[in-house]
């Protein structure tokens, strides 16, 4: 990966609907190496695809809180039907594995604090292998979806 393409990958995340023409101009490269270079940035996976960022405020999700979850053991068996489980959990919008403890993040978001309370009882709760659900509510999103330093 030289810098053209990384110019390339920079101006994608900024805006991910330019056209190609555009996207040539911007990286200055004809279309043709311009089109040829972000191929193979897709199929090398640099790309992983594109997407629209929805406001969860305006489509009525601006509750988010962050969930903690400690596992009572984590091992071959408790952690991939865990995760398996989260995966399934329409509201968990990010879900890490840690070192360390708690042993993941979840970053979930929903309408409101009755629709957390019922998420968390329904669905937290139950997940395999927990010992411990703790979360934190999501007071203000100072930075969210920045763009990868390239």
């Amino acid at each position: 990966m030289d810098a053209i393409d990384r110019k390339i990958l920079t101006e994608l995340q900024q805006d991910g609907r330019l056209s190609l023409t555009d996207l040539a101009d911007r990286v200055q490269l004809s279309m043709s190496p311009t089109h040829r270079r972000l191929r193979a940035l897709e199929q090398s996976g640099a790309i992983a695809g594109y997407r629209a960022v929805i406001d969860p405020e305006v489509v009525g999700l601006g509750f988010s809180a962050l969930v903690f979850v400690t596992m009572q053991q984590a091992n071959t068996a408790t952690v991939p039907a865990f995760d398996a489980a989260v995966a399934e959990i329409p509201e968990v919008i990010q879900a890490l594995r840690l070192f360390g403890n708690p042993d993941y993040l979840l970053r979930v978001a929903v309408r409101d604090l009755p629709a957390y309370q019922r998420l968390w009882d329904e669905k937290l709760a139950a997940l395999p292998g927990v010992q411990r659900v703790e979360s934190t509510l999501v007071m203000k999103t100072i930075v969210d979806d920045r763009p990868l330093p390239l």
